[in-house]
C-alpha cells in the first residue's frame, strides 16, 4: 500500500540513498512485487480484456522528458513508472508531481499495488530537503506528497511528512501542499504530527468496501481509515480532507455508495473514484469494468445527493488526478490563472 494507497498525478518519489542490500539477507527478506498468494500448481488468473473506453497512451514529449531528466539528475526515482500509473503521460506533461517519501519498499502487501514490499531500508535524513528543492526547481504551485507504509517506524513516518511540508513552504511559500498519508494503524499521536503541520489537503484512501478489505488490503482496517479521516477533522475542523475508492474488485454499486455515505459522515470534502486496473497477472484480477455512465452516476450521487465539495469519477481517475485544480478552487492560496 502506498500512503493510503497508491496512489496515483501519480508519483515522483525520493529514492533512498541506501540501495545496496546486505549479502546476508535471504530471498525472503528481499522486496518483492508479488501481491497474491497463489497455490502451487495453479495458474494466475488472466486479466480481463480492457474495454474500448480504457486507452493508455505511452508518455512522451518535451515536458515528460524534462521531468524525467530532472528526477534522474537529482537522484530521484519515478514510482509512477513502477506503479504503471495510467495518467503518467498527462500529468507529467502538465508539469505536476507527487513525491513518494520513506523509501521504495512498503511494509504491507496489498493485492492491487505494484509497489515493492518487504524489509525497508533506513530513512534518508535529507529527504524533506531534497523534496523541497525539487519542488522549487520544478516551480510547482501544488504538490502532493505520499509514502509507502512504514509500520516499522515508531510514528509511521509522520514526522517526515511534517518536515517535508515545512521545508516546501520555506522554499516555495505560495505552493499548496497535499498529503496522501497512511492510516498509521489508527494512531492519533502520529496523525496529530501531520495535522499540526497544516497541509492544505489531507488525503487517505479507503480504497475499497469493508467486505473486501481482507482480500484487497489484509493488513489494513476500515476502522483505521475512519480514525484517520474523522480524526483529521476533529484535530482541525477547517482541514480539507479527501479520500479515494477503486471499483472493479468485486464490490457492488450499492456497497460503493454506502462507503461514500460513510465518507460524508466523516466530513470528507473531496472524493476520487477510479477503475482498478490489474498491474500484472500476479495481482488481484479485475472482476468488472465499470462503464463511463456508472462513473458519471456515482459522481452525480456524490455531488447532488451527498454533498461532497468535489468528486472526480471516471475510469482512469487516481487520487492525485487534477489535484492542482482541486487546490486552486478549494484553497485560497493559488490565484486563478496562475501556472
Amino acid at each position: 500500500m502506498v500512503g493510503g494507497h497508491s496512489h496515483r498525478v501519480d508519483c515522483l518519489p525520493i529514492k533512498s540513498a541506501l540501495h545496496c542490500r546486505r549479502e546476508e539477507q535471504t530471498k525472503m527478506s528481499e522486496p518483492v512485487r508479488d501481491r497474491m498468494r497463489i497455490p502451487e500448481g495453479n495458474e494466475p488468473p488472466r486479466p480481463q480484456r480492457r474495454p474500448d473506453w480504457i486507452r493508455l497512451g505511452k508518455p512522451s514529449g518535451e515536458s515528460v522528458n524534462a521531468v524525467r531528466e530532472l528526477m534522474r539528475g537529482e537522484g530521484l526515482h519515478t514510482v509512477c513508472e513502477e506503479a504503471m500509473c495510467p495518467n503518467l503521460g498527462e500529468c507529467w506533461s502538465r508539469g505536476t508531481a507527487t513525491f513518494l517519501l520513506l523509501g521504495e519498499v512498503c511494509t504491507r502487501a496489498c493485492g492491487f499495488c505494484d509497489i515493492k514490499h518487504g524489509r525497508p531500508e533506513p530513512l534518508s535524513p535529507d529527504e524533506p530537503d531534497r523534496v523541497a528543492q525539487a519542488v522549487q526547481r520544478m516551480q510547482l504551485h501544488h504538490v502532493v506528497i505520499t509514502s509507502v507504509n512504514r509500520d516499522d517506524l515508531a510514528d509511521g513516518g509522520a514526522s517526515v511528512f511534517a518536515a517535508s511540508i515545512q521545508r516546501i513552504r520555506e522554499r516555495v511559500p505560495g505552493c499548496t501542499v497535499e498529503v496522501l498519508i497512511p492510516d498509521f494503524k489508527g494512531r492519533q499521536d502520529a496523525l496529530r504530527i501531520v495535522a499540526e503541520a497544516r497541509p492544505d489537503i489531507l488525503n487517505h484512501n479507503v480504497e475499497t468496501v469493508p467486505r473486501l478489505f481482507r482480500k484487497v488490503q489484509p493488513q489494513d482496517r476500515y476502522e483505521w481509515a475512519q480514525t484517520t479521516l474523522q480524526g483529521a477533522k476533529q484535530l482541525n475542523p477547517d482541514q480539507i480532507t479527501k479520500s479515494g475508492i477503486m471499483v472493479g474488485l468485486g464490490e457492488t454499486f450499492d456497497e460503493t455508495a454506502e462507503v461514500m455515505r460513510d465518507l460524508r459522515r466523516w466530513s470528507v470534502d473531496i472524493l476520487t473514484i477510479g477503475q482498478y486496473l490489474q498491474p500484472s497477472r500476479r495481482h488481484l484480477p479485475v472482476e468488472r469494468y465499470y462503464p463511463p455512465e456508472e462513473f458519471a452516476e456515482l459522481k452525480r450521487i456524490g455531488l447532488e445527493e451527498m454533498g461532497f465539495r468535489w468528486v472526480e469519477s471516471s475510469p482512469l481517475v487516481r487520487s492525485s488526478y487534477r489535484a492542482d485544480e482541486q487546490a486552486r478552487v478549494l484553497t485560497p492560496k493559488i490565484p486563478s490563472g496562475r501556472r
